[in-house]
């Protein structure tokens, strides 16, 4: 059956009844003869707020350039953006994950409403690389994700101190903070970090959150192979912009959607890949809420199933030694994709957008000789992947531990109970903090914050004050993907749904045992029973707006944390 290129544009821009929809596109420069042509959406989300997306137009503007001279009509559409790493530690973090959901709400509301024949979607900063994948399963028009890439890494200034004479991230400011408050370094030390960490444009340099993600959606099959892990200021990502705009021309014609490409099997090897890297837990949330969105059935168990038969491959900050951008000189994904595929963890036979299945793109990835970022099989850097799921009387609906990095498996503390991170950190920086305490935040999760932070301003500051290996953290909140330790989020039942986190007292002990994926309260299930029966929810934090709405409507992070 042959394909009609104008499929849904046609309803729209074609007869003398459309004639004023015509004349009000006119007005801002589309000729007749752009409007006989594909409609091609460009979605994108420059801000004046952050680094991360700061090169989103001028990739548009390639990937506009490519999607003309293969015969399409680009329309660029912008869209919001909130940058964790600014807002982290604050009642701004609030805004991060609830981002997503409006970020692919408002993607999909003008794809819909303007009828795009296509659409490329540009993702920079941790929650629209996410958003800008579920909602081409939404739409399921013909469209690919183009991921803006990642900051080069930073260099101090100076030569003495810790943080001197290695490649700096984001996470080294966090940790720098609790550095400085534990006297470990000077002020001029410090602020040799905060001026040099972040260099120019690009999300944030480690595998945490935006390249976990970026480089999931590779493995996923809706972003190019090896296009992602190109870097913000490298020469070629502009070139990519511009075959993206010709590779979705490619799918609009053949009339290739989404959900004829992705199924379970490709969600497989993204889960598998994020394993390899040991990339971050909020993968386990986002790879949950695309699932969903292309009709894809997904559970939380996946995540540990296939952790356990995937080796950590990659060394990688924020646990490891190099940043993306170096992975990017080792071959990047493709050569970890290969890596998978050797040790038959990788469904080769699902497709991708180029048309080519993964096992083709990975078959046919370069590695240069001596790279150190990407290891062999046989030098693995652990047996299992980097992520666990836990259940217990504390986490009867599951939570998620990282594990990349770790070398202990087990846990048993003192509770030190917090109902908002402000209060932990402050107790951290007061060397309140003892080594074998176990913190437990909460009233932190998808209602209860609402928004379910992220903890990297406390365990920053953990690890900075030199507790991160003597002391746990769990909370229903989450964490960045830069966040390295002992930490377990995405507790379900959240404190707010009268989950048992919600009974913890300070001085209860917890037992953390990995192996046996438990996560326990050493507290008789009758005195649980008591304190629940006289728990009360707290006051709602936001009673009217955004944040109500998004309180009001949330899953929990077992499913993916969708509204």
């Amino acid at each position: 059956m042959a394909v009609d290129p104008r499929k849904h544009s046609r309803v729209l821009l074609e007869g003398t009844d459309r004639s004023a929809a015509r004349a009000m596109m006119k007005a801002v420069g589309f000729s007749d003869e752009d409007l006989r042509r594909p409609q091609i959406g460009v979605a994108h989300s420059w801000i004046g707020t952050m680094p991360c997306n700061w090169n989103h137009r001028k990739l548009a503007e390639k990937v506009m350039q490519g999607i003309r001279a293969a015969g399409g009509t680009p329309i660029e559409v912008n869209t919001i953006s909130i940058t964790d790493g600014i807002t982290m530690g604050t009642e701004g973090m609030k805004g991060s994950l609830i981002s997503r959901e409006v970020v692919a709400d408002s993607v999909e509301l003008v794809a819909r409403s303007h009828m795009f024949d296509g659409i490329v979607t540009i993702s920079g900063c941790d929650k629209t690389i996410p958003a800008m994948t579920m909602v081409l399963g939404r739409l399921d028009i013909p469209s690919l994700m183009l991921y803006c890439g990642s900051i080069m890494f930073g260099r101090c200034a100076g030569s003495d101190g810790p943080f001197a004479n290695r490649n700096l991230t984001i996470q080294d400011v966090f940790e720098a903070i609790g550095a400085y408050n534990a006297g470990k370094i000077s002020l001029e030390q410090f602020m040799d970090v905060e001026d040099h960490a972040c260099p120019g444009a690009g999300a944030c340099g480690g595998q945490f959150t935006a390249n976990t993600m970026a480089t999931a959606y590779e493995m996923l099959g809706m972003s190019p192979m090896g296009w992602n892990d190109i870097p913000a200021t490298d020469p070629r990502k502009e070139e990519v912009a511009f075959e993206s705009g010709k590779l979705v021309m490619e799918l609009v014609r053949k009339g290739v959607t989404p959900r004829k490409i992705v199924t379970r099997k490709s969600f497989e090897n993204s889960i598998a890949g994020v394993m390899a890297t040991g990339g971050s837990t909020n993968a386990v949330l986002h790879l949950m809420a695309t699932a969903r969105d292309f009709g894809v059935k997904l559970a939380i168990e996946d995540f540990d199933r296939i952790s356990r038969k995937t080796p950590v491959l990659a060394d990688l900050k924020p646990w490891g030694n190099y940043t993306a951008p170096e992975m990017y000189d080792a071959g990047g994904m493709a050569v970890v994709g290969k890596r998978l595929l050797e040790a038959g963890r990788l469904h080769a036979n699902e497709k991708t957008v180029t048309g080519r299945t993964i096992g083709e793109e990975v078959t046919a990835a370069s590695e240069p000789a001596g790279q150190q970022v990407i290891k062999p099989l046989a030098q693995a850097l652990k047996a299992e992947g980097g992520i666990a799921i836990l259940r217990g009387n504390l986490a009867p609906g599951g939570c998620v531990i990282k594990l990349s990095g770790q070398k202990k498996y087990a846990h048993r503390g003192p509770a030190r109970v917090f109902e908002v991170e402000e209060a932990a950190f402050q107790a951290i920086k007061k060397g309140k903090i003892k080594p074998n305490d176990v913190i437990v935040i909460r009233y932190e999760g998808p209602k209860g914050g609402p928004g379910m932070r992220e903890m990297l301003h406390v365990s920053g500051a953990l690890q900075g004050a030199g507790l991160g290996e003597s002391v746990a953290l769990m909370t229903d909140g989450r964490f960045s993907g830069a966040t390295h330790g002992f930490m377990i989020g995405h507790i379900v039942p959240e404190a707010a749904d009268r989950g048992p986190i919600a009974a913890v007292r300070n001085g209860d002990i917890i037992n953390i045992d990995v192996k046996k994926r438990r996560l326990d309260l050493e507290v008789p299930a009758a005195e649980m029973k008591k304190r629940l029966a006289k728990w009360k929810a707290p006051k709602p934090r936001f009673k009217t707006g955004v944040f109500a709405k998004y309180a009001a409507t949330v899953s929990d992070a077992s499913v993916g944390a969708y509204t």
